[in-house]
């Protein structure tokens, strides 16, 4: 396994007005090295369609760097809206349960 080198840990409420922001952490945490991204969602535990278009831009922003976007924590809720918008596969590797 990878050793994990960067961590993006995301707050407990991710909405539209959060991505900015989250945007700005992620940017310097993708700056920070190689290695692995790791995107921690532990402590998500409201948010909306924003967060599928944070972490489509995360994983598009990271493949221009060496390693990987690795998701942690994903909530059980996150895997069915990611497969509402027909995205789970494409950010969670496989389709949702």
């Amino acid at each position: 396994m990878d050793e994990v080198a960067r961590v993006l840990r995301l707050p407990e409420r991710v909405v539209f007005d959060a991505v900015p922001a989250l945007l700005v952490q992620a940017d310097a945490v993708l700056a920070a090295g190689a290695g692995d991204v790791e995107v921690d969602l532990t402590g998500c535990a409201e948010f909306d369609s924003s967060l599928i278009a944070l972490l489509l831009e995360l994983r598009r922003r990271g493949a221009g760097t060496p390693g990987r976007l690795r998701l942690t924590g994903v909530p059980p809720n996150l895997h069915k809206l990611a497969a509402l918008y027909g995205v789970d596969e494409l950010l969670l590797g496989r389709a949702a349960p």
